[in-house]
């Protein structure tokens, strides 16, 4: 191979140059010549979007698939660019689980069949779930990460070109301070301004690039948007879901009672219903008919309403009256009675009714 020896020496010079300045700069023998203001703030907000985006990919990660082992095992694949396999989610194993449990009890049975439609919906959640994390890797996760491994390492490369420019520079000032024969100061005023004018030029580069990390913002602002709607959709569905299946499980008799089998020991031996509250009940803001204040100026009044029944309910003992979703039927209170429940009459049945089934109409 043909060397050129000059040109291998100079580099050398230059290497050692910039050793000797590093060397002096840390033992405080050498100036250093200092980055303005402007510069510095830039590259400490780089620096700290860098460190806050790992951070915000890492527990964005972790909220996606919170199993360390099958996000170390997606990593690796991703690494070696091959497709990573298709495994089911929780949901999805827990819906397959109670459909296969439903199957072998009996579709035919009240618990057989509430196991398969819960199946069915955890399934369903699976799947949202699933386009959920999909959606998020590409429209949140991949933004974050082309900025660091693709506008991060620019940046740090030409900050660490400026660095290099800038012991460049400083030697050339040690050089002119050093020099005393005219024509040695010549060439080292020559060095200082071309080094000068190198590092100005970098320094000008590297303010560019850092100055567009204010788009780097503006964007993952973008990703973020997309992020909270995506998550927005998925518990939207999940949420619609459920109160579906709650809807299909309140035609089961043994739904929405807890006791049904249960008998009191004491002389009147009738079992007691435990309603659970309906999650529409307690999640949706209550209209002025369903509103805790109407049953309240109920039980002050003393009088009697109308009220339609939202879901179907079977007593649980002779005391209450078994409901149909969507009849009417008039509810009043009765002094003494526990404050979930209210007397209601449907023609000449009567019987306690759960207020949580109830929406009052004016």
């Amino acid at each position: 191979m043909d060397f050129n020896v000059k040109r291998l020496a100079a580099d050398a010079g230059t290497l050692f140059s910039r050793a000797v300045q590093f060397t002096e700069e840390k033992l405080g023998q050498a100036e250093k010549t200092e980055l303005d203001a402007h510069l510095e703030n830039l590259l400490c907000r780089a620096e700290c979007t860098k460190q806050n985006t790992e951070r915000i990919m890492k527990q964005t990660e972790v909220l996606l698939q919170p199993n360390p082992n099958v996000r170390i095992e997606e990593f690796l694949y991703e690494k070696l660019e091959k497709k990573v396999p298709t495994r089911m989610n929780n949901h999805e194993v827990l819906g397959q689980s109670m459909i296969e449990s439903g199957s072998e009890f009996g579709p035919g049975t009240a618990y057989g069949n509430a196991l398969i439609k819960c199946g069915e919906t955890e399934k369903q959640i699976g799947g949202a779930e699933r386009e959920f994390i999909q959606s998020s890797a590409i429209n949140f996760l991949t933004p974050f990460r082309n900025f660091l491994e693709g506008d991060f390492k620019t940046i740090l490369k030409e900050r660490k070109l400026l660095q290099v420019k800038r012991l460049d520079l400083d030697a050339a000032k040690t050089r002119l301070k050093k020099a005393r024969v005219p024509d040695a100061r010549a060439v080292a005023e020559q060095d200082l301004r071309m080094t000068q004018s190198e590092f100005d030029r970098q320094a000008e580069i590297t303010r560019l690039l850092l100055e567009g990390v204010s788009s780097t913002h503006a964007h993952h602002l973008r990703c973020l948007t997309d992020f909270v709607e995506a998550q927005t959709t998925y518990y939207a569905q999940s949420y619609q879901y459920m109160v579906d299946l709650q809807k299909q499980l309140g035609s089961f008799p043994s739904t929405f009672s807890s006791n049904n089998n249960q008998s009191s020991s004491s002389s009147g031996g009738a079992s007691i219903s435990i309603p659970t509250i309906p999650l529409s009940a307690s999640m949706l803001s209550p209209s002025p008919g369903r509103g805790l204040s109407g049953f309240s100026e109920l039980r002050i009044s003393s009088g009697s309403r109308k009220a339609r029944v939202l879901y179907d309910y079977d007593a649980a003992g002779s005391s209450e009256l078994s409901l149909l979703a969507d009849e009417v039927i008039m509810v009043s209170s009765v002094p003494g009675m526990d404050s979930d429940w209210l007397l209601g009459e449907r023609g000449t049945q009567k019987g306690k009714v759960p207020i949580t089934y109830l929406e009052l109409l004016n």
